[in-house]
């Protein structure tokens, strides 16, 4: 069945017709041959990388290439899954590219430090840069969007998410990776237009994943990021590999194996209130390792979130500034470069005598500074309802 918009255009598949199948894996490290038997095994129960690509297939992996970080520090996809998957891509015949359009920094640089750039050499990929735009039209909330030339145009796509946690959406994967296909600037216009509402922009996201649906999801989970995602945050060994077709069912299960709570998960929810594929755990079948054999943790959450669910609009609204993180410069680590400055969708960061100053009526809690700072110099300032939350917390759990 296929839900309209009222126009005769086609929105999204309905998930009830629709059994999505999401695999796991267990790996110990990056170590390339044991990593590329890890995948191989990753992908045996959805019938192998043969099933998805073609011989002559031009094929873009779309990895997380966020900032220029060593590939340790867990912020980007890690450069050896990209060069397994892409050598596992060339075997069956297809024609490699490996692009991204970082949220910060010069491309080659970011290439660079993070590994991707080498992996695409001792692979034979060919690293691209996303920066030409071609719009298309949406049939949902957003009727025009601009993605990547190179991305939309490729014949396959295979996602590469890191799985971190993240300071506007609570977790970052799949879904959330292919904003990546929006082109550098128009990054913070998206921001500024949608991201003033969680809601909002987890539509965002699900609408571009439909524009260019990729053909596979492989997620790096091997070392995954806790805390202050998804630049700043903390690597946890989680040792594991997720893969599926579907970006949906692929994030519901990487949530289920960070532990965290599913009314956190502004992507899930939307996709839920959709009715899309893959967004009911009850029409996902689990494959690869038994379920008993998974890790049970529970990811560290970033401290920039909010705690407003569940509570009328009337009151979010009068206690906003209680219920509410907002950033904060670290005068300790500032040295203000002016990166988050130029990054902030709403203009809401000005340096002023060598000092960073924070507009927090203007700011939209996008976090794309802390995102984007290179020195890990921004902090957040929380209100006094979720500061006295921590202190109950913290008491109760004595």
């Amino acid at each position: 069945m296929i839900k309209g918009d009222g126009s005769g255009h086609p929105l999204f598949l309905l998930c009830e017709d629709y059994l999505e199948s999401v695999s796991v894996a267990t790996s110990t490290g990056y170590e390339y041959s044991q990593l590329r038997r890890d995948v191989i095994k990753l992908l045996e129960p959805l019938g192998g990388i043969s099933t998805f690509i073609s011989k002559g297939d031009k094929v873009l992996l779309k990895p997380n290439m966020l900032a220029a970080k060593e590939p340790d520090l867990a912020v980007t996809t890690h450069p050896a899954l990209v060069q397994v998957v892409a050598g596992l891509v060339m075997e069956a015949g297809g024609i490699v590219s490996i692009g991204d359009s970082p949220g910060y920094g010069n491309y080659q640089r970011v290439a660079g430090k993070c590994g991707i750039s080498s992996a695409a050499r001792n692979s034979g990929a060919t690293l691209i840069e996303f920066n030409e735009a071609i719009e298309l039209k949406g049939s949902g909330t957003f009727r025009s969007i601009h993605l990547a030339r190179s991305y939309y145009e490729a014949d396959k796509i295979i996602n590469l998410p890191k799985l971190k946690t993240h300071e506007m959406m609570t977790m970052t994967c799949a879904v959330k990776n292919l904003f990546g296909a929006v082109i550098g600037a128009e990054k913070a216009a998206w921001h500024l237009k949608a991201g003033r509402s969680r809601e909002l922009f987890a539509q965002l996201l699900l609408e571009i994943y439909q524009l260019k649906k990729p053909a596979l999801n492989i997620v790096d989970a091997v070392y995954a990021m806790e805390g202050n995602g998804p630049g700043s945050g903390d690597p946890i060994k989680l040792g594991l590999l997720l893969a599926g077709e579907n970006p949906v069912a692929v994030d519901l299960i990487a949530g289920r194996l960070a532990g965290i709570p599913a009314n956190l998960l502004h992507i899930e929810r939307k996709a839920v209130e959709l009715r899309l594929p893959g967004a009911l755990r009850e029409h996902i079948a689990l494959c690869g390792i038994p379920v008993e054999m998974l890790p049970a943790v529970r990811f560290k959450l970033p401290a920039g979130l909010d705690v407003q669910f569940g509570l009328p609009s009337i009151l979010v609204k009068a206690l906003k500034a209680h219920l509410t993180s907002f950033p904060e410069a670290d005068k300790n680590k500032c040295i203000a470069c002016g990166v988050c400055r130029d990054a902030c969708p709403p203009a809401a960061i000005t340096i002023q005598n060598s000092a960073l100053s924070i507009d927090n009526a203007r700011c939209i809690r996008c976090w794309c500074c802390r995102e984007l700072c290179p020195y890990n110099a921004m902090s957040t300032k929380r209100g006094l309802l979720l500061r006295t939350l921590d202190q109950l917390s913290k008491i109760t759990n004595r």
